[in-house]
């Protein structure tokens, strides 16, 4: 089976203009994503996604690949669908049987967490799956950057919002919250099957692409990571992030010299 990474990314982000290319340690932050994502062994080509000739031109010139996207998409999830069909177009003779969409504004994946995604695909357990992680501060789970999701006793999504979930007003037990990554695996038909149906209620309400399937019926399952993420959303996060990168083991290994 093929596996082909995607990354999307452009710089009209609504809550951080022209977070792809903000520097950490002296790389841009797409860069980062993209570099850590190709790492993981599982992965057949990795690419970015973009509607900007700047992240394009750099990804390119830096020794990437890189594709231009329409500027149209209001989901990351339609610019990665576009990326598939693009490269199809350009290279024939390549299908890819699995695709997984990498958020370009987690700059400190680990590319095990991709592995993780991909092996329900693998197995056949799932067309749809998305990694998840624990919640453990309030600051945390009332962050509207964080999408919060319930899943049912089979592990699969029952529902994403950038609210608390589950409800805390009539329970004074503990209660166990997830955020929802934007790391994404699909199966060729299930990414293009998203793409083939309407935006829905839901996912615009909650602004989540996710919703889209869950309205329609198409299951999601999901996997808890223990991987520490932190995703890039305001210029204060950018900060702890760079503070983190310094001594991370990862980047010790792809830095360019004199950084």
């Amino acid at each position: 089976m093929k596996i082909l990474g995607v990354v999307p990314a452009r710089m009209a982000a609504s809550r951080f203009p022209d977070k792809p290319m903000k520097m950490i340690q002296g790389m841009p932050m797409v860069e980062h994503c993209y570099l850590r994502s190709a790492m993981c062994p599982l992965l057949d080509d990795i690419v970015v996604a973009t509607c900007d000739t700047s992240i394009l031109e750099y990804i390119i010139e830096n020794g990437g690949k890189a594709v231009m996207t329409s500027d149209k998409h209001e989901r990351a999830t339609e610019r990665t669908a576009e990326a598939l069909t693009v490269l199809e177009k350009q290279y024939p003779d390549k299908h890819y049987d699995i695709i997984v969409m990498i958020q370009g504004d987690e700059p400190l994946i680990d590319p095990e967490m991709i592995t993780q995604v991909i092996n329900p695909l693998l197995n056949g357990k799932a067309n749809v799956s998305n990694l998840m992680v624990s919640l453990t501060t309030k600051g945390e789970v009332n962050n509207h950057n964080n999408v919060k999701v319930v899943t049912g006793i089979n592990g699969n999504a029952l529902y994403m919002s950038r609210e608390p979930i589950p409800s805390k007003e009539k329970f004074k037990g503990q209660i166990n919250y997830f955020r929802q990554l934007g790391l994404i695996g699909f199966t060729r038909e299930a990414l293009l099957d998203f793409i083939a149906l309407e935006t829905t209620e839901l996912e615009k309400i909650e602004s989540v692409d996710m919703n889209r399937f869950l309205e329609n019926g198409i299951s999601i399952h999901m996997v808890e990571t223990k991987f520490e993420v932190d995703a890039v959303d305001t210029p204060d996060d950018l900060i702890r992030v760079e503070e983190k990168m310094k001594n991370d083991k990862l980047y010790q290994k792809y830095k360019r010299s004199g950084q």
